[in-house]
């Protein structure tokens, strides 16, 4: 089957990655339009024909705005079940509600679950996302998930930037130390941890540093760069056991509340992103934000799961 009967529609959160993964697979974005009434409701309405195409709907979390974002990929999935779609994929590269992903504390709810039930229940076929902040989400549907990776954008992105073999990976945390040590061994580098220990919630008290920096690049990697209160401090931290200058890499830029001053004043020498969630605003306003672009990876899963392709070479490999 031909890539360009691909269907690919956007909503409003982020049209720039859904413009990049257009060109990339050669097509045209499909006409949508979507808007919000005066009373906030959201009206989608396609402007063409998708009845028994294969339909890939981008839609990702867009800052201040997570909720309207996530009606909008519910509508326009239903708006395409009700249009006869052969199969309709949601291409989510930040999952939405990710961080409640299990029951830590009574009466909590577990939100990733109910959002796994509410695409499904809108129509998705198939769930296309990137970096999940915690992998087993995928067990709570029954459609197939492609949970893509940033690592090997972000190792392509370490072997052409800095001086490796002076490198040491940091987790600034225990949850992504598994992460940090993948990269490490594929790096070959050594590997250190941070242990903070919470006050309240998004706000660390304490951390001790587990391994040797001194001397060294130190490289902290995560999965998503929130407040940036931990980050800083893991960087300060670093700094003062002697390592030589701290970059942080950071798959899902999300950048709210007061991101950008504790970024500036801090002495991280650049924060490394993808372009899963939109910041171009946030780029101007701090100059030590540098962009990986991810839509090559994203765009290639699509054309994959199009053709009938495997999608596990992505997991291991950049795509140029």
């Amino acid at each position: 089957m031909a890539t360009n009967s691909i269907k690919l529609l956007t909503g409003n959160s982020h049209p720039e990655l859904a413009k990049l993964m257009a060109d990339r697979l050669g097509t045209e974005l499909t006409k949508i339009l979507v808007l919000q009434y005066s009373n906030q409701e959201t009206s989608v309405t396609i402007g063409e024909s998708v009845r028994d195409e294969d339909v890939f709907i981008l839609q990702s979390t867009k800052p201040n705005d997570i909720n309207d974002g996530l009606m909008e990929l519910l509508i326009m999935i239903n708006a395409c079940k009700t249009a006869s779609a052969r199969r309709i994929t949601a291409v989510i590269p930040n999952f939405f509600y990710a961080r409640q992903d299990k029951k830590d504390k009574s009466r909590a709810p577990i939100t990733a679950r109910l959002m796994a039930t509410m695409l499904q229940t809108a129509g998705a076929n198939h769930i296309i996302t990137m970096d999940l902040h915690a992998s087993q989400i995928q067990g709570f549907f029954t459609v197939p998930v492609d949970n893509l990776y940033a690592e090997p954008s972000t190792l392509k992105w370490i072997r052409d930037n800095l001086d490796v073999e002076n490198c040491v990976i940091v987790s600034p945390d225990a949850g992504g130390a598994k992460r940090a040590t993948a990269i490490a061994d594929r790096l070959d580098l050594q590997f250190a941890l941070i242990h903070k220990e919470r006050a309240r919630p998004n706000e660390v008290s304490r951390m001790v540093l587990v391994g040797n920096v001194t001397d060294k690049i130190a490289i902290i990697v995560d999965d998503m760069a929130d407040t940036c209160g931990t980050l800083v401090k893991a960087a300060d931290t670093i700094m003062q056991h002697g390592a030589k200058e701290v970059n942080a890499i950071v798959t899902h830029a999300i950048l709210s509340g007061n991101a950008i001053s504790n970024l500036n004043g801090s002495c991280l020498r650049r924060l490394v992103v993808t372009n899963t969630v939109p910041h171009a605003e946030k780029k101007e306003a701090c100059d030590k934000i540098e962009t990986i672009d991810i839509s090559p990876t994203l765009a290639e899963a699509c054309r994959r799961t199009h053709n009938g392709e495997s999608v596990s070479f992505l997991f291991s490999h950049a795509v140029e």
